[in-house]
């Protein structure tokens, strides 16, 4: 299991990412280190989930440039849910 030292040194912890940059955090809480399970960015001095636009409510201790190239698409909240046909 890696050390929370070990874990630090794989993220940014001196400053912010540059804008609009989808990242993933390190955070900790009184457990220790976790890491938030999707994109997040820096806007306006708050960090921000990038699917849903909600604030991050969390110690964040650092960041590095997430895996994914854009931002990712959130879900059409409207889009009534397909029921299976009926085969019969």
């Amino acid at each position: 299991m890696a050390t929370r030292s070990e874990r630090l040194n794989e993220f940014v912890t001196d400053r912010d990412p540059p804008s609009g940059c989808f990242v993933e955090l390190l955070c900790e809480d009184h457990v220790g280190t976790y890491l938030i399970p999707f994109p997040c960015e820096r806007a306006d001095g708050k960090w921000i989930n990038g699917r849903t636009g909600d604030a991050i409510e969390a110690e964040v201790l650092g960041w590095r440039n997430a895996r994914i190239a854009e931002k990712p698409a959130s879900p059409d909240r409207n889009q009534a849910a397909e029921s299976p046909t009926d085969a019969g």
